[in-house]
């Protein structure tokens, strides 16, 4: 778990709001259509940071039910501070290791679309086998997803979109929707504060769209 700084307000939100909009990480598969109270789609968002996004998404597309896996407790508390806000009822949360929830509370085949927006980008070449897009992760994402299920990157460090690009590029199950390998912003991904101030600077963000076999 990350602990980071938290506020007052974040931590009254999570400490409030967490058994309500929360699931408990345990070893056995969950029933997605039961712990939403509905059937899918289904969107699994991998790191939602201070939870802006999340929020946003939820509130635009309240058809979506969206499992929310994140370690950062004070965006936890945010995001469960927007959830109680905004009354939104289409998003749980999970506090644990993303690896661990698609490996045992997922069940294949049963995820519309997963999220990975800006993951860490672990910048120093020997820190780089500590980035979540990886091969094996890939596999795993796939095998949780139902046929023709999305996956959804974006990242704003190059050198960590190409290497998306050729992890995601490589799995015989994927196709790149995109022809030209980057795909447009796509209407549903919400433009963060973050990601405004990045592209005034210059900075560029990749977004890539694989969709599977």
């Amino acid at each position: 778990m990350r602990s980071g700084h938290i506020t007052l307000s974040q931590r009254a939100a999570r400490d409030r709001l967490l058994s309500k909009w929360g699931h408990t990480f345990q070893k056995e598969p969950i029933d997605l259509q039961e712990v939403f109270g509905r059937q899918g789609p289904f969107i699994l968002e991998i790191g939602f940071g201070m939870g802006e996004t999340t929020a946003v998404m939820a509130s635009e597309h309240s058809d979506w039910n969206i499992l929310a896996i994140d370690v950062y407790r004070p965006g936890i508390g945010a995001l469960l501070g927007k959830i109680d806000k905004l009354g939104l009822g289409n998003i749980r949360i999970v506090e644990w290791d993303a690896v661990d929830v698609l490996e045992y509370m997922i069940q294949p085949e049963t995820l519309d679309a997963v999220h990975i927006y800006f993951p860490d980008p672990w910048p120093k070449k020997r820190h780089h086998k500590r980035r979540l897009i990886q091969p094996p992760f890939i596999e795993l994402l796939i095998s949780r997803l139902r046929r023709t299920g999305i996956v959804h990157l974006a990242t704003d460090w190059p050198e960590y979109a190409q290497q998306m690009l050729e992890v995601c590029s490589a799995a015989p199950a994927l196709i790149n929707t995109s022809a030209d390998g980057f795909s447009p912003r796509p209407s549903w991904r919400p433009l963060t504060k973050f990601e405004s101030r990045g592209m005034r600077l210059g900075h560029p963000v990749a977004d890539l769209i694989f969709q599977k076999r």
